[in-house]
């Protein structure tokens, strides 16, 4: 069990070392779920096609939603316990955590109910054409009884995280994508279940993220949540979902941003040579690669959060700066490695989700370089996000993130295609990426000047209380 020292190097260990042990582990569990979905995308354009492909796009929003009500609470707990632990408060703490888990279950049984009686209408609703919605009904049959594993799996992971055990975190989610990436080929071509198989695949594999996750809570390092904890207390559930909220709206705009832009898409696509799916499947695989960098972008911001969080109740502001620069720096990296393959090599991505004809390919090519072309921005902003949230300010934390997705993504993609067709939804990529990193550059200016003027006044506080007792 770990001990009340270890969780202290928190706010003595050196920076690099610490955001690198957290950030490692949140990297690689954010990107295996992002896989997910890029694996069943894979075997499904080799072994269905496009329009299958098309299917996953139409469902992929219903999914983000659901995992944006676990975000809401997980990551919540998480900004929430390295907050107490730092304070020393380890038994509000362990009452965050408890009434998470209580939220979870209850926000995972109501989203399987959701699938079961609206699946067809949020699949119109989320821009399946007449030729892709049985395959959307196929795979979203299936996929929504993975809800609840989903919710509280991934819930729970950010709480372990948090914890101090970001290796259990990792192993959960890698052992549940090795199941689906080890199915999905099963299912789709030796069974000749399609799009059904896909599904069945990937909620496997959440089962089984799930089990690892629920078992961990038996024997955890730092806290025993007791029964008494899990009992829901208004107010501790308010504050840690209020934590969790920037996380929340993260996935939410995904989902809004998602469903104006297929629709506009499937509306546009439809007067254009390409027709209404070719640019919704495209445009989806766009849309999934994108995840995969930002799990690294987020990665590296989940990374620093204990840190953060733990020094930021500790009134160590000079760390927490320490931390979030170099969280921001390493998100930066990846964002430009990222810039470099979408402009440069889009082609190839293109390959791995099947052959399709020429024109597919050329409006794919085409997503790739316009709607991302100023994705090496994204890793300032994304991180600045999770930062606000880390030190529990959760309103500048819900700007800095609905800025690109919702303050000026949805509305260009609306306006945009008035004045250049299907190329307008392309363009409010990189005019959302500027504005909302500008948004997010003022906001982080203001607070590392506050931060360092707080820093300033604990020294001249020590410095006073020291001559004091020298007197």
């Amino acid at each position: 069990m770990e001990t009340a020292s270890e969780t202290k190097l928190l706010g003595t260990a050196p920076i690099g070392r610490l955001v690198m042990k957290y950030a490692v582990p949140s990297v690689i569990s954010l990107l295996v779920n992002a896989l997910y979905n890029i694996v069943d995308q894979i075997f499904i354009g080799q072994g269905v096609g496009y329009l299958g492909n098309a299917a996953t796009n139409v469902i992929f929003p219903l999914t983000v939603i659901v995992i944006a009500f676990s975000l809401l609470v997980g990551d919540g707990a998480a900004a929430y316990l390295s907050l107490k632990l730092g304070e020393g408060r380890k038994d509000q703490a362990q009452r965050g955590v408890g009434n998470a888990v209580t939220l979870l279950v209850i926000f995972g049984a109501a989203f399987l109910l959701l699938g079961i009686f609206f699946l067809e209408p949020l699949a119109h609703l989320f821009g399946a054409t007449e030729n892709s919605l049985p395959y959307a009904l196929d795979y979203g049959r299936i996929i929504i009884l993975g809800f609840p594993f989903v919710v509280i799996g991934t819930g729970l992971n950010s709480c372990i995280r948090a914890e101090g055990s970001p290796k259990v975190a990792m192993i959960s989610m890698i052992a549940g994508a090795v199941v689906n990436t080890i199915l999905d080929p099963v299912f789709i071509f030796a069974c000749g279940w399609g799009v059904e198989g896909a599904a069945l695949a990937t909620i496997l594999g959440q089962v089984l993220t799930f089990l690892i996750s629920a078992l961990y809570l038996r024997k955890p390092k730092v806290l025993q949540v007791s029964r008494r904890d899990m009992k829901l207390s208004f107010r501790t559930a308010k504050t840690v979902m209020g934590y969790g909220v920037s996380s929340f709206i993260t996935q939410i705009a995904i989902t809004v941003s998602i469903l104006v832009s297929n629709n506009m898409i499937v509306q546009y696509g439809a007067a254009s040579v390409y027709g209404p799916d070719i640019p919704l499947a495209a445009f989806g695989i766009v849309m999934k690669v994108y995840q995969i960098l930002l799990a690294f972008m987020i990665g590296f911001g989940i990374g620093a959060q204990p840190i953060v969080g733990f020094n930021y109740g500790a009134r160590n502001f000079l760390r927490v700066k320490k931390a979030y620069l170099l969280a921001v720096l390493c998100a930066t990296a990846v964002a430009a490695v990222g810039f470099v393959m979408f402009q440069f090599f889009p082609q190839g991505i293109i390959n791995l989700f099947g052959s399709e004809d020429a024109l597919y390919n050329e409006f794919a090519q085409k997503s790739f370089r316009i709607f991302l072309m100023l994705c090496i921005l994204a890793g300032f902003q994304t991180v600045t996000g999770i930062f606000f949230q880390s030190i529990g300010k959760p309103v500048k934390a819900a700007v800095v993130t609905l800025s690109r997705q919702i303050l000026v993504l949805v509305p260009a993609t609306l306006i945009l295609p008035i004045f250049i067709g299907l190329d307008g939804v392309l363009w409010a990529g990189p005019v959302a990426d500027a504005i909302s990193f500008l948004i997010a550059l003022v906001l982080a200016l203001l607070e590392l000047k506050h931060l360092t003027s707080q820093h300033a006044r604990e020294q001249e506080a020590a410095l006073c209380a020291e001559q004091g007792q020298a007197f």
